[in-house]
């Protein structure tokens, strides 16, 4: 599970921590691991680094995810199920 880029990775200074992270992940993907990016700065990161097609699951919700995978109710899915 990854939330949140490792800086400011829109500056090549910056970016090399946060593509290491993508390609790291990138790679755990193609073995086997199941890899979560949660987030919209975590997708945007992984998008410019070009490896959204390598990861099982990307989700703009960071927040959310992260309380869904702590089994915390989502009040917008728990509507839902109301309905």
């Amino acid at each position: 599970v990854w939330n949140g880029p490792m800086g400011v990775f829109e500056f090549p200074k910056f970016a090399s921590g946060t593509f290491g992270v993508a390609q790291a992940l990138a790679e755990a993907t193609d073995s086997g691991c199941i890899t979560i990016i949660g987030g919209g700065d975590s997708v945007a990161a992984v998008a410019e680094a070009k490896l959204e097609h390598r990861m099982s699951h990307i989700s703009t919700g960071g927040g959310a995810s992260l309380e869904m995978l702590e089994g915390k109710v989502l009040p917008g899915v728990a509507c839902l199920d109301d309905a």
